[in-house]
């Protein structure tokens, strides 16, 4: 079993206060947070553009990974994951959205239906508790 950790410490109100998030591994020490950069568009990070970060790279992994099953290696992965925070319930993630451009050496259509099984079984689409929708692109 693997175990990772992330931290975050957070001082004041909600609207005035702020926080910081670390990563385990270090790369990501102290990194602000705060109401206006989650909410406001202020510069820094959030905890919907992490996990946007955090699916993007395990949907890609995961793609390698059942397009190596099937004996095609990947030149190249390019992921963006858009994480939807909707304000209409309070805030809910409600969407997430795969933008992928795969290039490997093999049939379009083997490389798309691998692409489908990477979006829902890598190990943080299985964690989303909200819509997965996918846009792939062989290159």
């Amino acid at each position: 079993m693997i175990v990772k950790s992330g931290s975050a410490v957070w001082s004041g109100s909600l609207k005035e206060g702020k926080g910081s998030v670390s990563t385990e591994s270090g790369a990501l020490k102290d990194q602000p947070y705060g109401f206006a950069i989650r909410f406001e568009g202020k510069t820094g990070t959030n905890p919907e553009e992490l996990i946007g970060a955090a699916h993007a790279s395990c949907f890609s992994m995961a793609l390698s990974n059942i397009l190596g099953q099937e004996g095609i290696v990947p030149e190249k992965i390019a992921t963006t994951s858009k994480v939807t925070l909707d304000m209409t319930d309070g805030p809910k993630v409600t969407k997430v959205h795969l933008v992928t451009e795969i290039s490997a050496p093999a049939d379009a259509d083997k490389i798309l239906e691998c692409a489908e099984k990477a979006k829902a079984g890598c190990p943080i689409s299985q964690l989303l508790n909200a819509e997965i929708t996918m846009d792939a692109k062989v290159v």
